[in-house]
């Protein structure tokens, strides 16, 4: 079975896409309805992710606002008065009761794996940490290395030790072995032998009990904003069943926003926007990235697979399978910023941000774990069964297929209907109608085009007025990126999984790069490295 789960979104896809050529000749009647019929479709989607949008975008600027270490201390004020006037209340003995943990008991264990990137992306992700807003004795901090490239990155660790070691409670440095048997080279594997460490090395030694350990797990490129920590603490404190949780911050692809291509631009800024929409969706919310999840959930959970891709998403169905379906993503509202691809010529931006979103698409690998799960635990209901289900499948294939459909396929019954299906009044007016709807479809774009410029970083003093317009109209670029950099790499992938062997894909880092301190306008390109 799990070889035909790895064969099925690829051929639903590849069916989808070769259906609308050959109906395209055989029936181009239907097809032309079914066409207009999913551009309507396309067009009422993007008003209801549109409103997901603002609304998340509005939470997250409000949360940006607050000081959540006095909303911490409020509601250890109030459950000081609650426990004074109630009678006391049961403890669940896997939550701790939720009453029992004050804020400024909660231990917060980060870590950054990293390959061989510049030490320049390294420290800037350290001096924005170093600045969080929460008491720096409650954090602890590994710096995850590769064996690999030890000698390219032992300077680099040692550093940042020398550095920012005495900022926080404990500082760790692991070397996760080259070669291990049952892993692949990966975030993954390198993610689990920190954790495992940083419990052995840090947690046990020191006596903490691991419900009051909340772990965070960062891309080395990772910039937090000052109050992640407190707000990750709040929302924590306050989420019923909080152990069955992964608590998922916003990211934002913005820290090189300024130095990087159009292309690049519009596809880190779309998504950043999905991820936005995907947090007023908490039905179909999953982990993504970087990520926060209790240290008895991960010791419980397994720690994160290392011989996967995909690891940051499949930690969330390792969750959900080991407590039978009572698991679930829990949005933060609050961004973190990391890197866009980036590279020495636009060209080799290009190259990069296709392999990173053909990455990102080989999350299909998960289909094949997902139905693999239902088909062993009987014990969850049929009805979360079914909408994961259908909802990972339709994903993908969505990913795969609805652009491609909408901006690139939507004429075929008119070049391949014949000569009698185009003397008919519906042959006239499709490409009308198809326009008309994408045009409506792009207002909404318009509007995310203004939304981009607030969540844009500090401006440099390189940035011109006329660049505000280029900004804008890059979203020009949105059904060009749509195809190039979303749906072909999503069928890469799929396609990869179907036909299995030498075509599965291994693990690929994006580059990770800095301008001169000389800025910009120097003609100076940072130097790039790639794990």
């Amino acid at each position: 079975m799990k070889r035909f789960f790895e064969i099925l979104p690829g051929v639903l896809a590849w069916i989808t896409l070769i259906s609308i050529f050959l109906l395209s000749w055989l029936l181009p009647v239907w097809v032309s309805i079914f066409i207009i019929l999913f551009d309507v479709y396309w067009l009422l989607k993007t008003i209801f992710l549109s409103i997901h949008l603002r609304a998340s975008f509005t939470e997250m600027k409000k949360n940006m606002k607050i000081d959540w270490i006095e909303r911490l201390k409020e509601l250890e004020s109030n459950r000081n008065i609650e426990k004074n006037t109630q009678p006391p209340k049961a403890i669940d003995s896997h939550n701790i009761g939720d009453d029992s943990i004050a804020w400024n008991d909660i231990y917060h264990l980060i870590i950054f794996p990293m390959y061989n990137e510049p030490y320049e992306v390294v420290r800037e992700s350290f001096v924005r940490l170093s600045k969080a807003n929460y008491p720096k004795e409650k954090m602890m901090v590994v710096l995850a290395l590769e064996e690999r490239a030890y000698e390219l990155t032992r300077e680099t660790g040692e550093k940042i030790q020398k550095e920012f070691g005495e900022t926080f409670h404990k500082f760790l440095i692991t070397v996760h072995p080259s070669n291990l048997p049952g892993e692949i080279p990966g975030k993954g594997s390198n993610e689990a032998w920190a954790a495992v460490h940083a419990k052995e090395k840090i947690i046990t030694p020191l006596g903490i009990d691991e419900h009051r350990v909340l772990v965070s797990v960062f891309d080395i490129d990772t910039q937090i904003f000052p109050e992640y920590f407190s707000r990750l603490t709040y929302v924590f404190l306050t989420t019923d069943d909080r152990m069955h949780c992964i608590y998922q911050p916003l990211p934002l692809f913005t820290n090189n926003v300024y130095s990087i291509g159009i292309f690049a631009r519009v596809v880190s800024f779309s998504s950043s926007f999905w991820q936005m929409i995907m947090q007023s969706r908490p039905e179909r919310l999953t982990s993504f990235s970087s990520q926060s999840t209790p240290l008895i959930t991960l010791s419980e959970i397994g720690f994160w697979q290392k011989d996967i891709v995909s690891e940051d998403s499949r930690i969330f169905l390792q969750g959900f399978f080991r407590y039978h379906g009572n698991f679930r993503t829990v949005a933060l509202f609050y961004p973190i910023s990391m890197d866009a691809p980036e590279g020495r010529t636009f060209w080799e931006t290009m190259k990069s941000l296709y392999k990173q979103q053909r990455r990102w698409a080989w999350g299909v690998e998960n289909v094949v774990y997902l139905l693999q799960g239902f088909r062993k635990d009987k014990t969850i209901s049929s009805g979360k069964r079914w909408y994961w289900t259908f909802n990972t499948i339709e994903l993908y294939h969505s990913w795969a297929t609805n652009s491609l459909m909408i901006f690139a396929l939507g004429w075929l019954p008119v070049f391949f209907g014949g000569h009698h299906f185009n003397e008919t009044l519906l042959s006239y007016n499709l490409p009308h109608l198809t326009r008309l709807i994408i045009s409506l479809s792009m207002i909404g774009v318009a509007s995310t085009a203004v939304l981009s410029f607030f969540v844009l970083p500090p401006k440099p003093k390189s940035f011109r007025v006329i660049d505000y317009f280029i900004y804008f109209f890059q979203w020009l670029l949105i059904p060009v990126s749509l195809i190039v950099f979303g749906a072909i790499p999503a069928i890469d992938a799929q396609t990869r999984l179907m036909l299995g062997g030498k075509y599965r894909l291994g693990f690929w880092v994006t580059p990770k790069g800095r301008y001169a301190e000389a800025g910009k306008g120097s003609g100076k390109r940072p130097s790039l490295t790639r794990e």
